[in-house]
């Protein structure tokens, strides 16, 4: 299952409001055709490890099932949201490579069996990969929200680079639920344009490797920060997929969901 050095890809994504996507909400359309698209521009992988917004441990866990199951972790939704299905296998060699690759860096790491998947993980892959045929994996967050912490473990996954893997970072990069308008009409927002544009700067125009992880450590301190992310479970797949990667991104997406402005970056 390995190739060469350039055979990965690496994505942080905005997965839109729980099961939305897949029910037809207009306010998420621009976001499923992105979806749709995107395998067409990546290589096809072997596999695929997802780095979700809705799973923190007090350690880096991972989903480790060989027949994975889905977790419907959205409530107040019609009752088709909870009938969705994504059929798809683990994958032990790369739990394995996993632990071993975070083992290396003095990164405690857990296994879990029993979770499932969450709607970060098969909301955008059903878009994406809708034949379920490619081996996923996911792995948590870090209790804390510590941002150097999640870099850190983005540089600890660099061996799966020789792999022909896709790593998704899949969050929102803006998440303030109280502002969220469910509306597609682009509705303009001065702090939000500021803290995306900030964003695009910091992972797609800086070619400084060491000033982009000073300033995604320091994220707090960016225009609108709490604003955007009350809390940054949310921001924090980002992290995970820039320390994993030492080049300048590409923005892949810079459009409208649930009425405000999201980013995607591709390396």
């Amino acid at each position: 299952m390995t190739s060469n050095h350039n055979s990965y890809d690496i994505i942080y994504i905005s997965h839109g409001g729980g099961p939305l996507p897949l029910l037809g909400d207009k306010s998420h359309e621009k976001m499923v055709q992105f979806l749709r698209d995107l395998p067409r521009s990546l290589k096809t992988p072997d596999e695929i490890l997802v780095v979700s917004a809705h799973w923190e441990e007090e350690v880096p866990t991972i989903y480790s099932a060989a027949n994975q199951t889905l977790l419907y972790d959205y409530y107040g939704f019609p009752p088709e949201s909870y009938e969705i299905q994504y059929s798809t296998k683990g994958n032990p060699d790369l739990v394995s490579i996993l632990q071993k690759s975070l083992a290396r860096k003095g990164i405690p790491v857990r296994s879990d069996t029993r979770r499932g998947l969450d709607h970060g993980v098969f909301i955008p892959l059903k878009i994406m990969y809708p034949e379920g045929n490619i081996p996923v994996t996911q792995l948590s967050l870090q209790r804390g929200l510590n941002p150097l912490n999640h870099l850190e473990l983005g540089k600890a996954l660099r061996p799966l680079l020789n792999r022909n893997i896709l790593i998704i970072g899949s969050g929102f990069s803006f998440h303030n639920m109280r502002f969220f308008t469910m509306n597609e009409i682009d509705e303009t927002d001065r702090y939000n344009d500021e803290f995306q544009d900030w964003l695009i700067h910091v992972c797609a125009e800086n070619a400084d490797m060491d000033k982009r992880s000073q300033e995604l450590e320091n994220w707090v301190n960016a225009p609108h920060a709490r604003y955007c992310h009350p809390r940054e479970e949310h921001l924090l797949p980002l992290h995970v997929c820039a320390g994993l990667s030492d080049s300048q991104g590409e923005i892949i997406f810079n459009d409208y969901i649930a009425g405000k402005r999201a980013v995607a970056f591709h390396w």
